[in-house]
């Protein structure tokens, strides 16, 4: 069965992810957030859930229960409002966590 991905954020960041066939769930409340998350996540018909920066900082009591999972991927990026560097801070987590030490992005 073919899994298909989604994008949770503010209407404005999420709009042009349906030009490319993503399917958006456009969100301006953490509450609303977190339950499209439950949902989407729970639903299995999703194996990537991309969240925006905003919403991945506003449901991290969600998140956890789907940490050990493979699928669904759930995965930070900017909004339109700029970049908040979670994406890289996650990234440099595992890499450390996976070495032992950041040899990404020590400087």
């Amino acid at each position: 069965m073919a899994k298909n991905i989604a994008v949770i954020g503010d209407a404005e960041s999420v709009k042009g992810f349906s030009a490319i066939g993503i399917d958006i769930y456009p969100c301006s409340e953490s509450d609303e957030a977190a339950r499209l998350l439950r949902n989407i996540a729970d639903s299995e018909t999703y194996a990537i859930i991309y969240l925006t920066e905003e919403v991945y900082g506003n449901t991290a009591k969600e998140r956890l229960r789907y940490e050990e999972k493979l699928i669904p991927a759930i995965i930070p990026l900017p909004s339109v409002t700029g970049n908040m560097g979670t994406g890289r801070k996650r990234l440099s987590s595992f890499v450390e966590k996976a070495v032992g030490s950041d040899i990404i992005f020590n400087n």
